[in-house]
């Protein structure tokens, strides 16, 4: 608010009628007063005046300050709460009965696969193990033998050489089987089979189920999509500038696509990194049961931000103007022309948080909160008196 206030001379003009029988003059009469320049951030009124207006001034308080903080976001879960489920070896969809959204246990069967890969590495997996066990029994007698001077020391390396190199073949087909889901333990001679079942890895409801029967499907295919909605947490975006005002430990309220059930979460973590549209994400554990709240959903939150000591002044204290935000202070009281007048220096501020009728101010640096008078009433007719440099407006 760039603007000078001056106190200009008063010019009368006083014509006089021909039905006037107090003088006889025609000429205009002036009366000429000083001239004073205030500075820009200055306003002055008359006792008079600041009675009409009601200004009254007071400190300002330390106090402490609650805000809700509004955010959006979505509904999400952890990585250990979500799986996605792949045949690694791939094969023909045999059979299954799930739809999306049915729920599921941890080991329960959601597919069986047929291949006939599956024949070839129970049969590899049997031979080799069979071999070992002659394998073993070669390389202890070797072994034993070549203790009491029998065999050459040549002819027990290539023995123990052929033993090792059939135990890791085994070791790598139980893998094998282990990957494919055959356990290598309960498999003989009499349970080969060309079909596996795919089973869940996690408990949760289905997703997605990309399957159907006489399907390929490969290593690489996604076949079924298990959330476990029991812990769900929330993704919330916040705004740079707000960065500060979040902390791991506080509660928020969160309501699901606009509905006015309220649910409740905590703040467990928040972002390191800002991204390109200056956000930062904010991760909170959902500590409510919610009903029918599922992974995905958008969310509007509300962050109840911790007490926090500082700087306020009353609401009306703090008036605006072109998008900047002002508070007065007493300056002085002086008499001129007989009158007493008082001095009203304009301050620009930061608002901070509103609550209870009192907003957070931040003052610009030297302001002395201790000695300095703060108009708490009249602000608003204060500013109408600079804007219209010094007519007072009430």
């Amino acid at each position: 608010m760039k603007k000078l206030k001056y106190k200009v001379s008063l010019v009368f003009f006083g014509v006089i009628a021909s039905l006037s029988s107090c003088t006889m003059f025609n000429e205009p009469v002036t009366e000429i007063q000083e001239v004073e320049i205030l500075p820009e951030d200055i306003v002055e009124l008359r006792d008079d005046q600041i009675k009409l207006a009601g200004i009254q001034t007071g400190s300002v308080e330390m106090r402490s300050v609650n805000n809700t903080l509004k955010v959006n976001g979505i509904v999400s879960v952890a990585p250990q709460n979500k799986a996605t489920v792949c045949m690694p070896l791939g094969g023909f969809i045999k059979s299954t009965s799930l739809l999306p959204g049915n729920a599921v246990n941890k080991g329960q069967t959601l597919a069986v696969i047929e291949n006939q890969d599956f024949i070839d590495i129970q049969q590899n997996y049997l031979e080799a193990k069979n071999k070992l066990v002659f394998a073993e029994a070669e390389f202890k007698r070797h072994t034993d033998l070549y203790k009491d001077d029998v065999y050459s020391e040549k002819n027990v390396q290539q023995v123990t050489v052929d033993y090792k190199n059939l135990k890791a073949l085994v070791k790598s087909l139980e893998q094998k089987l282990l990957l494919i889901g055959i356990n290598a333990d309960q498999l003989n001679e009499d349970n080969i089979s060309n079909t596996v079942n795919l089973v869940s890895p996690i408990k949760g409801f289905l997703k997605a189920a990309n399957v159907n029967i006489g399907k390929y499907v490969s290593s690489t295919d996604i076949l079924f999509e298990i959330v476990n909605s029991d812990k769900l947490f929330l993704e919330l975006t916040l705004f740079e500038k707000d960065a500060e005002k979040v902390v791991p430990g506080q509660n928020i309220k969160f309501f699901v696509n606009n509905g006015d059930d309220v649910h409740e979460a905590v703040i467990t973590q928040t972002g390191k990194v800002v991204s390109d549209d200056k956000t930062f994400m904010v991760y909170a554990s959902v500590v409510s049961a919610c009903k029918d709240v599922l992974p995905g959903m958008y969310v509007n939150a509300l962050i109840e931000e911790s007490n926090i000591e500082a700087p306020s002044l009353p609401s009306d204290a703090v008036v605006s103007f072109d998008d900047k935000n002002y508070i007065f202070t007493f300056e002085k009281d002086k008499v001129e022309a007989g009158k007493n007048m008082t001095e009203y220096r304009i301050i620009e501020v930061k608002k901070g948080i509103a609550a209870s009728g009192y907003t957070e101010i931040r003052l610009p640096e030297g302001f002395n909160i201790h000695t300095a008078k703060v108009v708490i009433k009249g602000a608003y007719n204060l500013l109408s008196a600079k804007k219209n440099a010094g007519e007072m407006a009430c």
